[in-house]
């Protein structure tokens, strides 16, 4: 599946905006994305497994908010982070 990165995740890609991805479910995207980029997957949902409140999950172009969301293969998953600050 295609994943879209939000710029503060860059570093962990080598600066790839786009990778391919795989799993079942958005859990098991970020097990993935741990196997294959350290430290990311804490970036994303924090020590109780929830997703992290500036971080929105959008699947083919709707919104999701469970982490237990299924996946297909040919989905598209855009990660985007909030701005904050003034």
């Amino acid at each position: 599946m295609r994943v879209v990165l939000p710029s503060p995740l860059f570093s962990y890609t080598g600066g790839q905006r786009e990778i391919e991805g795989t799993g079942e479910s958005l859990v098991q995207l970020l097990e993935f994305l741990e196997s294959r980029y350290a430290g990311m997957r804490h970036r994303i949902v924090d020590e109780q497994d929830r997703i992290r409140p500036h971080i929105r999950f959008f699947v083919n172009g709707d919104g999701v908010t469970r982490l237990d969301h299924r996946l297909q293969s040919n989905d598209e998953v855009i990660i985007v982070a909030a701005l904050s600050g003034g």
